[in-house]
């Protein structure tokens, strides 16, 4: 799982999977859920991000990580 923030849109997108997504569906406004060929979740988009979550603070709690990467 990947997090990446564009500070310059505001954007937030959340890779679940390395699968290509070919279709979306706007669930709220603003939040987009991308699903791959499967139907399977693979992203979340969330446009305007800073308004509707605290982007500044991140906590992982009970997760099975056997890598954790910053870039």
């Amino acid at each position: 799982m990947k997090l990446n923030y564009d500070a310059t849109t505001d954007s937030l997108y959340i890779h679940l999977s390395e699968r290509p997504s070919v279709d979306s569906d706007e669930v709220a406004d603003g939040v987009v859920l991308d699903y791959d060929a499967a139907g399977s979740l693979v992203g979340i988009d969330v446009q305007h991000a800073s308004q509707k979550a605290d982007i500044h603070h991140l906590a992982i709690s009970h997760m099975p990580l056997t890598m954790l990467e910053a870039a």
